[in-house]
């Protein structure tokens, strides 16, 4: 069965195998916004984007705007009134033919959308993107968090030759970060940005090697089976406190069995843009921890 009939690429479906899981029901990954996904982005304050950097090399980024930012003229079309500031990685990235993944997440209410596709064009007023898959997700592992916007002008960008002390503490205290990935050449696209969320200290950091747990979920398996296709993997990580991102670039490996899933990643590049998300948070209850079992 090939991608075009089951709704899922060669990795998607092998890390489904590995894990010992069907293959779920594609009918939910439609080649077009259902009318309330729409009428969802247009009321978000911020999205998560997810691209390929000129070298080939996936970002995951943090975009926001006024309610009303992101719009939807039609089905298969999603603009962003945005512009990538100075600093963010993906400034160079976005442009005509880039393949984009697009992550609507509402912390107050747990709800998340997905929209992948391809950047049609871009100009002084944001992106006009190309939507070829779009879905939703269950709200598992997603911290509730009320925001606030703020005001203030962005900080400086720093490029670290290793994780620091600073940088080591935001991953090890990490309960949400996002995780950017590419499997080139699938049609039915291949780039995706993912929510990954649990227990503050689900990921753990040693040296520059970065390890993280795949809890079962809607055995989708976007991010793990894009891995085992491509290996170079985009993470963000915010800091909820001041508004500071992190993002670390590396190549992984993926760990897949039917008891137990987790990829690690080497880290090849890190970024740290100061005062990058214009929010202040207010954040609910810790995110449990599943019971050790590979059930979706």
């Amino acid at each position: 069965m090939d991608e075009v009939a089951t709704g899922f690429h060669e990795g998607e479906r092998r890390a489904q195998a590995l894990s010992g899981v069907a293959s779920p029901s594609s009918a939910f990954i439609r080649p077009f916004m259902p009318e309330q996904h729409r009428g969802f982005f247009a009321t978000l304050p911020y999205v998560v984007l997810g691209t390929l950097s000129p070298d080939g090399w996936p970002i995951a980024t943090f975009a926001a705007g006024p309610p009303g930012f992101l719009s939807s003229p039609d089905e298969t079309t999603l603009f962003l009134g945005w512009k990538p500031p100075a600093g963010d990685p993906v400034a160079v990235a976005i442009g005509p033919g880039a393949p984009i993944a697009v992550l609507g997440i509402e912390f107050a209410t747990r709800r998340r959308n997905r929209a992948n596709g391809v950047v049609l064009a871009t100009g002084p007023d944001g992106v006009r993107v190309r939507v070829l898959q779009s879905f939703g997700n269950c709200p598992q592992y997603i911290r509730t968090r009320d925001v606030l916007p703020v005001g203030g002008a962005p900080g400086p960008v720093e490029r670290l030759s290793e994780l620091d002390a600073e940088a080591h503490g935001l991953i090890a205290a990490a309960a949400t970060f996002f995780v950017a990935s590419c499997a080139p050449d699938i049609a039915l696209g291949g780039m995706d940005v993912s929510h990954r969320g649990g227990p503050a200290g689900f990921v753990h950091v040693n040296g520059d090697i970065v390890t993280v747990p795949d809890y079962p979920g809607n055995r989708y398996f976007n991010t793990l089976g894009n891995f085992l296709k491509n290996q170079r993997a985009g993470l963000m990580f915010i800091d909820f406190a001041s508004g500071d991102v992190l993002h670390v670039g590396g190549t992984v490996s993926v760990s897949c069995t039917p008891l137990e899933r987790s990829f690690s990643l080497r880290v090849r590049e890190i970024i740290r843009r100061r005062r990058a998300v214009p929010f202040e948070w207010s954040e609910g209850p810790q995110v449990r921890e599943p019971m050790p079992r590979a059930s979706g």
